[in-house]
C-alpha cells in the first residue's frame, strides 16, 4: 500500500501548508 502512504503524506503536507497560509494571510478568508 505504498500509494496510500504517499497519498496520506501529500494530504498532510497540503493541509499543513494551507493552515500556515491561512494564518499568514487571514484577510483572504
Amino acid at each position: 500500500m505504498i500509494v496510500f502512504v504517499v497519498l496520506s503524506a501529500v494530504l498532510a503536507t497540503a493541509s499543513l501548508v494551507y493552515l500556515v497560509y491561512a494564518l499568514v494571510k487571514p484577510e483572504k478568508f
